[in-house]
C-alpha cells in the first residue's frame, strides 16, 4: 500500500469503545474515530444521529504488518461485536451503529471473507457484518477522539482486556493431510525374508532399535522430489514436500504422509525419555519424534534413520504403484 503501515476501517457500534479497544492491540499504530460510507460530506455528529446521513460510526486502524496481520486485526475486532445483530450493538441502536468492514485494497477481501467464514462456525444465526470498499471517511469531532481516555468512567460494553490477550485460534498455516494410505496394500515379510533383504547394520537399526551415525546416510542431504517408503514393506511414510534440513544429521520431516502410517511408543533406553516412531504395517523402527520442528509447520520433527527408508523418485512413483500419491505434489 506504499506506506510503513497497512490500514482497515471497522464499524463496530459506538466508536468510543472500538477505538479504545483497537488502540490496545499489539501492532496497532494509530486509531481514529470518524464517519464512513454515508451520503453526505463532512457530517457532524448531530447530522449522523438526526439527519439520516447513513454514515456508520467507524474507526480507522493503522497497523504494523511486521507485528500483526489483517487476519488477527479482524479476529480482535470480532471480539468487540455481536456480528449477527442488525443496526444495533449493546444499548446503541440505529444504522449509524451497524457493523462493517471497509477495505481499501481488493486484496484484503479474501482475508476478510476467510475470517467471516471461520467466525460463522461459532454462530447459529447468520453473520451480517457488511463488507464494502471504503467510499468516504470523515474524522469525528475532536472531543470524540480518545474519548475513553478522557472519560474513563465511560462504559461501552466492551471488555478492553481482551485486546491484550493472545488470540486463541487454530493454526491455519498447517497443511491438511490430503491422502489416506490403504493398509491392506502392504504386508510384513517373514523374519527370514527380512533378514535376507537387509544388511547387518540396516537390520540392527530397523529391527533392534539401532541408530545410524549422524550425517552418515545420503538421505540426510537428499531433497529430490519423491516419497520415502518403509524399507521392509514399501508402505509410503513421508514426502519430500515435508522434508527439511534440521541440522541434526538425520533425515527430518515435519509430518508423515498420513498420520495413521506411523505409531508411537515410549522409549526409555540410553537413559533418555523419548518417543519412538515405528511404521504401521512393518513395525519397523524408524527413529524418534521431537517437539523442536518448524513452528509454522506444526512444531514436530520426525527424526528418521535413512536406513529404515527407501526413496522413490517422483518420476518412478507411478511405475512402482504409488500413482495415488501423485497429488501430493500438485
Amino acid at each position: 500500500m506504499g506506506n510503513d503501515f497497512e490500514e482497515i476501517y471497522l464499524a463496530g457500534g459506538c466508536f468510543w469503545g472500538t477505538e479504545a479497544f483497537m488502540e490496545r492491540v499489539n501492532g496497532v499504530i494509530d486509531v481514529t474515530s470518524g464517519y464512513a460510507n454515508g451520503n453526505t460530506e463532512n457530517p457532524s455528529y448531530e447530522d449522523v444521529i438526526y439527519n439520516d446521513t447513513d454514515h456508520a460510526e467507524t474507526v480507522h486502524v493503522k497497523y504494523d504488518p511486521d507485528v500483526i496481520d489483517l487476519e488477527d486485526i479482524l479476529l480482535y475486532y470480532f471480539k468487540t461485536i455481536d456480528p449477527t445483530s442488525v443496526n444495533k450493538q449493546g444499548n446503541n441502536a440505529g444504522s449509524q451503529y451497524r457493523t462493517g468492514i471497509y477495505y481499501v485494497d481488493e486484496e484484503q477481501v479474501d482475508t476478510i471473507e476467510k475470517v467471516i467464514r471461520k467466525e460463522q462456525e461459532e454462530y447459529e444465526k447468520e453473520i451480517v457484518v457488511g463488507v464494502e470498499p471504503l467510499e468516504n471517511y470523515y474524522l469525528a469531532e475532536d472531543y470524540h477522539q480518545d474519548y475513553k481516555k478522557k472519560n474513563p468512567a465511560t462504559n461501552c460494553g466492551i471488555d478492553l482486556s481482551l485486546a491484550e490477550r493472545e488470540l486463541e485460534r487454530e493454526d491455519t498455516s498447517k497443511k491438511e493431510y490430503s491422502v489416506q494410505v490403504n493398509e491392506s496394500l502392504y504386508s510384513r515379510p517373514s523374519e527370514d525374508e527380512i533378514r535376507e533383504s537387509l544388511g547387518e547394520n540396516q537390520y540392527q537399526i530397523t529391527q533392534n532399535k539401532g541408530t545410524e551415525n549422524p550425517y552418515s546416510h545420503e538421505y540426510n542431504t537428499l531433497f529430490e522430489k519423491g516419497i520415502y517408503v518403509d524399507v521392509i514393506t514399501g508402505e509410503p511414510l513421508f514426502s519430500s514436500e515435508d522434508k527439511y534440513d534440521a541440522g541434526s544429521g538425520w533425515p527430518s520431516f515435519t509430518r508423515p504422509i498420513d498420520p495413521d502410517v506411523v505409531t508411537f511408543e515410549e522409549d526409555n533406553s540410553l537413559g533418555m525419555n523419548r518417543i519412538e516412531v515405528r511404521s504401521r504395517v512393518g513395525y519397523t523402527h524408524l527413529g524418534h519424534i521431537f517437539e523442536d520442528g518448524p513452528v509454522e509447520d506444526g512444531g514436530k520433527r520426525y527424526c528418521m534413520n535413512g536406513a529404515a527408508l527407501r526413496f522413490v523418485p517422483y518420476e518412478e512413483m507411478e511405475k512402482e504403484g504409488y500413482e495415488y500419491l501423485i497429488n501430493l505434489f500438485k
